[in-house]
């Protein structure tokens, strides 16, 4: 049985993680996008962008839609029902995000997965990839949470008069619905291209729909040149980061064992710089982190990374593992020659 399991690890810590993510967003996005062909239903709770407009097809809701829906009431009412509603809400969701924590973003999905597809595009045409200087990529992070809040107080001003304002036009009542890309991207995938519209029928409908379509035209081109690019504004990650402590999957890290040899800096698409430098921290998963694993495969040192779920490893850097991966990108770079 040791030997067994042994064998077990060493073939996981072994393993071609980018075809076997690759297999498993494939998986992911067809459940989420097409689930609801085949009756499947996982609610609309999901940490991830499962998006409503989706129709029949989709196979589950994005909670930030529900979140919305649930703060467009009078503050009073928080006391009573709509109270109960929203924290039983926001539990379930907490309960979904605390399976996987950041995987959602990394394995999931369904708008990480078409930018990764744009990326492979751009790799296959050779074209070269765009990075944020570091003085930018700090002004960038703080915009996912200025969207979050934003989410979070523009319904609530729907139905309330805050800070002596006057209340907001119902046209306001989803407002990250209106510009997300996967209110249009998603449905395109089922064939329905209904989402591609500019509303005329009020001030509001009109500025929130045009804004709609210049982010999903951002987001195509922006994913096609920087990789992940959407996931450095997303109010979804910024959400999921509060939840992230109590998270079932961590990425840890021995300080002791890192040499900083930047590799699994240079593997990640979020420029995490902290991956490499952070010798002190155990925990590593950051607002930005997709908990793709990347940094785990490029890691050359034995046990100084690894993906953890409920104190178990099921994934961790080895020498071993990193000389079988290297082997395999050398083959794939020969093949392409």
């Amino acid at each position: 049985m040791t030997k067994n399991k042994f064998s077990l690890r060493r073939a996981v810590n072994n393993m071609n993680l980018v075809r076997f993510r690759f297999w498993f967003q494939i998986v992911a996005f067809v459940l989420v996008v097409y689930g609801g062909y085949i009756g499947l239903d996982l609610g609309d709770k999901l940490p991830t962008f499962a998006c409503v407009f989706n129709g029949e097809g989709t196979g589950g809701k994005c909670y930030v839609g529900e979140l919305q829906h649930d703060l467009k009431h009078p503050l009073e009412g928080f006391v009573g029902f709509a109270g109960y509603a929203f924290l039983i809400s926001l539990g379930m969701f907490a309960v979904w995000f605390w399976a996987l924590n950041k995987g959602w973003c990394g394995f999931v999905c369904p708008l990480g997965t078409m930018q990764d597809w744009l990326t492979m595009v751009r790799e296959k045409t050779k074209i070269r990839y765009s990075e944020y200087s570091w003085a930018n990529r700090g002004k960038i992070k703080s915009i996912k949470y200025i969207l979050l809040i934003l989410l979070l107080l523009l319904p609530v001003m729907i139905a309330n008069s805050v800070f002596g304002l006057p209340k907001l036009p119902n046209g306001l009542s989803m407002p990250f619905c209106d510009i997300c890309p996967g209110r249009m991207m998603i449905p395109a995938f089922t064939g329905h291209f209904n989402q591609f519209y500019i509303d005329f029928s009020s001030k509001t409908d009109l500025v929130m729909t045009t804004l709609g379509m210049i982010i999903v035209g951002l987001f195509l081109v922006g994913s096609f040149v920087k990789k992940r690019f959407f996931c450095y504004f997303c109010p979804m990650a910024a959400l999921q980061y509060i939840f992230s402590k109590p998270a079932l999957l961590k990425l840890y890290k021995d300080g002791s064992k890192c040499t900083k040899c930047g590799d699994c800096y240079r593997a990640c698409d979020m420029d995490i710089l902290e991956i490499a430098d952070d010798v002190t921290s155990k925990n590593l998963v950051t607002e930005d982190c997709t908990l793709c694993l990347k940094c785990v495969a490029a890691c050359p040192e034995n046990g100084c990374l690894e993906a953890n779920f409920m104190g178990a490893t099921i994934f961790e850097s080895t020498k071993e593992g990193f000389l079988v991966r290297m082997a395999m990108d050398q083959i794939k770079e020969n093949h392409a020659h």
